[in-house]
């Protein structure tokens, strides 16, 4: 059986940066990652732009097969983990083969969440979060003349601007009152509506899709108010479930995801877990989240690969605030932090309905809790320092509220000394 010191299963950012943590601290401990993808290391987070055809697939990769020998680095691609087997240390591969470890990090990411709607399994249907994905879904835009975006969430919206400006006529399904549920509040969500809807879009939100059938183009969609759809492309962008099925009975607890620790240590001792498949606690509440964004991934991974190479200066996780970025139609939209209101605290507002420029900032005892726009210009990394360090903005707030960006960095750049 194959040995390893470190397993790092996953090639996203998480799995990248346990890597390099820990190689800074350990040069010469053997070190395995294995990635079901038959690709080199990409970013979710590009594909949307292949699909738009402004990135090519040969150039999103994050590390080439140099990376990978420099730093002693034994890659394995297009081999996925069918089983953990944490009582003997040991990975079964969906070759039968296994790989026996000291350390394991599991950083598998997540798939596509598929609803059980009837008739799903009859019908064709694109989803999108990996570059084969995106591949698919670039060449079958070029052909679509009526497409169904099922999902009003990034992935979705991405997708239906896509289809939009190659020229088909386009529907956006959502169940949720609105677009953008869980990233935008109302006013946000409109302004991007109006956009989508000014450029030919047609969005049905507080819908659902209860049946799906084959049709002469490719599928009928049948709604809950007995409306019909028909599409010649299909896309289910209806969220995403951590990977983890390999987990099977190994004694690794976990919820919605794999539950971690403030270090990114699962119930077993010598297994972590970071990323989109990890949940880990949140900056906003004692109980533990799921946090699907890059910026928290990359953080994840870091402490995870300190934690494992026994780094001296590893520093436990502040907990996981959200941030999402958003470009659709030449406009721009951004949340970071809490979109909840507590009892007590501050929502200042500002809207320019002539340039469709919205702010909408909370606070709570003078600290930021969340700051959300849409074409308004902060710097999203320096707003999640001020909530995390939890920056007394009392003295500065109204300048803050009129121009975030500048405040912003002015603060950092007395803070971050």
């Amino acid at each position: 059986m194959e040995h390893t010191k470190y397993l790092v299963v996953g090639s996203s950012h998480a799995a990248l940066e346990a890597v390099t943590a820990i190689r800074m601290h350990d040069p010469e401990g053997s070190l395995t990652l294995l990635t079901r993808d038959p690709h080199l290391p990409y970013s979710p987070t590009v594909l949307p732009y292949v699909v738009s055809g402004r990135s090519a697939p040969d150039g999103i990769f994050l590390r080439d097969e140099k990376f990978f020998a420099d730093n002693c680095v034994q890659l394995k691609r297009g081999t996925a983990l069918k089983a953990l087997h944490a009582g003997r240390n040991a990975a079964e591969l969906a070759d039968g083969s296994e790989i026996a470890y000291e350390k394991v990090l599991l950083a598998t990411g997540a798939a596509p969440a598929i609803p059980p709607i009837p008739g799903i399994d009859t019908v064709s249907y694109h989803v999108l979060r990996t570059l084969d994905d995106a591949t698919k879904l670039h060449a079958a835009i070029k052909q679509s003349k009526q497409a169904v975006v099922m999902g009003a969430g990034l992935v979705g919206m991405h997708a239906a601007e896509n289809l939009v400006k190659a020229g088909a006529s386009v529907t956006i399904v959502e169940m949720a009152g609105q677009l953008t549920d869980g990233y935008f509040d109302a006013t946000a969500a409109q302004l991007i509506e109006k956009a989508f809807t000014d450029n030919g879009a047609r969005i049905l939100t507080g819908s659902r899709v209860i049946k799906l059938a084959p049709s002469a183009i490719g599928a009928t969609l049948t709604l809950e108010n007995g409306n019909t759809l028909e599409a010649d492309l299909l896309l289910v962008a209806t969220g995403v479930k951590p990977n983890m099925d390999f987990l099977a009975d190994e004694g690794v607890e976990h919820d919605w995801g794999i539950l971690v620790s403030d270090t990114m240590q699962t119930s077993v001792a010598n297994v972590w877990a970071a990323g989109d498949c990890a949940q880990a606690k949140g900056f906003f509440t004692d109980a533990r989240v799921m946090n699907a964004i890059l910026p928290d991934a990359t953080e994840q991974g870091r402490i995870a690969g300190m934690a494992m190479a026994g780094d001296p200066g590893l520093k436990k996780y502040p907990g996981g605030v959200p941030l999402n970025t958003y470009h659709f139609f030449g406009r721009h939209a951004i949340s970071v932090g809490s979109s909840r209101v507590p009892e007590g605290a501050e929502v200042v507002t500002r809207f320019d309905e002539t340039s469709g420029r919205y702010l909408k900032v909370i606070f709570k005892d003078g600290c930021l809790l969340g700051i959300y726009g849409v074409n308004e210009f902060f710097d999203g990394g320096v707003m999640c320092q001020l909530i995390l360090r939890r920056v007394d903005l009392t003295a500065v707030k109204d300048r803050f509220v009129a121009n975030p960006l500048a405040v912003g960095r002015e603060l950092m750049s007395k803070l971050w000394r």
